[in-house]
């Protein structure tokens, strides 16, 4: 599950704007996808434990 959601990650930082076609010029969207991945891990290592 966890490199699923890498890859899933990868994909839409990588290539989001061509797959989906929203206008990013400033970097918001990419910021909040590493935003959300980042609360992500960490919430997954505290339930983990």
């Amino acid at each position: 599950m966890a490199a699923l959601a890498l890859a899933m990650f990868v994909g839409l930082f990588a290539f989001g704007e061509d797959i989906l076609g929203y206008a990013d010029p400033r970097g918001m969207v990419q910021l909040a996808l590493v935003a959300t991945f980042v609360f992500g891990v960490i919430c997954g290592t505290k339930v983990g434990r």
